[in-house]
This record gives structure tokens, C-alpha cells and sequence, in this order.
């Protein structure tokens, strides 16, 4: 599949800028992770998974990770991509738990993505590129703030890739600086 193809795909079943949005970070972020843990041949593979892991969520957020594996087989996409993306709904939606070591930057980013895009609104800069990771860490210590990012998600995700909270949150600041404002 290309990134055409995917982009396609997903703006058959998503129209909300802020979809979008959101794919196009993940996208971006997977791509980086890809590179920086030597996965460079698979770069492409792995930002489509980022570009498409919500493709149902916008139309049927009750089904989230299962509709989605219904689109995506009746489009023809390869198992990988269905079974990847499908992972980030591990425990919540689906009992399709993140095996490969994309799948498991997958399931920790998406929350925290979201996460940190909260934190940069909040700056007087509005721009990740002076976001460190204390600040972060205050705002996740917050249950309050960003409510809807799964905080357990994120230690989760962090946990199945041995790392810290620290190393999770800081690889994904540096994966953002390198696309985001």
C-alpha cells in the first residue's frame, strides 16, 4: 500500500481537521521511530500504520479496532497493516495484543501524541520545539488535564518496550521536533 493509497483510505471515512491531524503526527512519529530504532526499510510501513491506526475511530468510535480490520480487509489491505493497527486497541477493543516492536511505539505514542499536542496548546509559544520533558511529565501527573489520553495506556506501552516513562516521553518529544512547529 502506498502512502496515496492510505491517505485515501483514511479520508474516505475521516473529515474532521483534527483527524486528520492526529493521523498525519503518528504518521510522522512511527516514521521517526522506524529510523532511530533500525528500522529504516520499513520506514514507509510503519507511517502508513501511524497515517491509518484510527481510520474508524471518527465514524464508529464504540467499534474502534474492530470496525476498522472490516474496512481495511473489504479495501484489500495486507493482514500486517489490519493486525498492526488493529493492536493499539489492545485491552480496550480488541484482544490483539502488540507484538512487533512497531506495534508496541504504536500503542504507547497514540495516547501520548495526543497527550503533549495538549500540553503545547497550553504554551505561550504554542510550539513543541521549547516543550521539555519536566513539563510534560507535570501536565501527565495531572489526571485532570487531557483527560481522554490514557495515562495507563502510555505506562503500558512504555512497559512493553523496556523503557522508562522518562525515555518514552522524551524519544517522542524528539520525534516531534523534527515535524512539528
Amino acid at each position: 500500500m502506498t502512502r496515496e493509497e492510505a491517505w485515501s483510505l483514511l479520508t474516505e471515512y475521516n473529515q474532521d481537521a483534527f483527524h486528520l491531524e492526529h493521523a498525519q503526527v503518528v504518521e510522522n512519529t512511527m516514521r521517526y521511530f522506524a529510523q532511530k530504532l533500525g528500522y529504516e526499510e520499513e520506514t514507509d510501513f510503519w507511517g502508513i500504520v501511524g497515517l491509518l491506526h484510527d481510520l474508524d475511530f471518527e465514524q464508529f468510535p464504540e467499534e474502534h479496532c474492530i470496525k476498522s480490520q472490516e474496512i481495511m480487509r473489504a479495501h484489500g489491505v495486507e493482514e500486517r497493516i489490519i493486525h498492526a493497527t488493529a493492536s493499539h486497541g489492545y485491552g480496550l477493543t480488541v484482544d490483539i495484543k502488540p507484538e512487533h516492536e512497531m506495534e508496541k511505539v504504536l500503542f504507547a505514542v497514540d495516547e501520548l501524541t495526543g497527550l503533549i499536542g495538549a500540553a503545547v496548546l497550553m504554551r505561550p509559544s504554542k510550539s513543541v520545539q521549547d516543550l521539555e520533558l519536566k513539563s510534560v511529565k507535570k501536565k501527565f501527573k495531572s489526571k485532570g488535564f487531557a483527560a481522554g489520553c490514557s495515562r495507563e495506556v502510555i505506562e503500558q506501552g512504555a512497559e512493553m518496550l523496556g523503557w522508562t516513562l522518562d525515555e518514552l516521553i522524551q524519544n517522542t518529544l524528539d520525534a516531534l521536533k523534527t515535524f512539528q512547529d
